[in-house]
């Protein structure tokens, strides 16, 4: 059974940052994408970025510049570094990897990052 384990939210000030880690088990396949997603109250989920197979990357644009996705390998999921956060960041952030060939998406239960003074 995979489980995606987020890690690293929390309360911090504007212009501040935060390390989002994902720790995953049971994972069993190749992953073709990877990526962080966030949900404020009453909104929809919405990708912040994701990393493929190649290692190739890509940002919402609220983010480019400020965020940055990363991992160890190909096969373990990813980190997010977030600098300069604003307010506006304040969401439940949620891990995600795409299992190759299937599409099946796999998903955390997300950490809480707040972004207040």
């Amino acid at each position: 059974q995979v489980q995606l384990v987020e890690s690293g939210g929390g309360l911090v000030q504007p212009g501040g940052s935060l390390r989002l880690s994902c720790a995953g088990s049971g994972i069993r396949f190749r992953i073709t994408r990877m990526g962080w997603y966030r949900q404020a109250p009453g909104t929809q989920r919405e990708l912040v970025a994701d990393i493929y197979s190649d290692g190739s990357k890509n940002y919402a644009d609220f983010v480019k510049g400020r965020f940055t996705i990363s991992r160890d390998s190909a096969e373990n999921p990813p980190y997010l570094q977030m600098n300069s956060l604003k307010p506006e960041d304040t969401a439940v952030y949620y891990c995600n990897v795409e299992q190759l060939g299937t599409g099946a998406n796999y998903w955390g239960k997300g950490t809480q990052v707040t972004v207040s003074s």
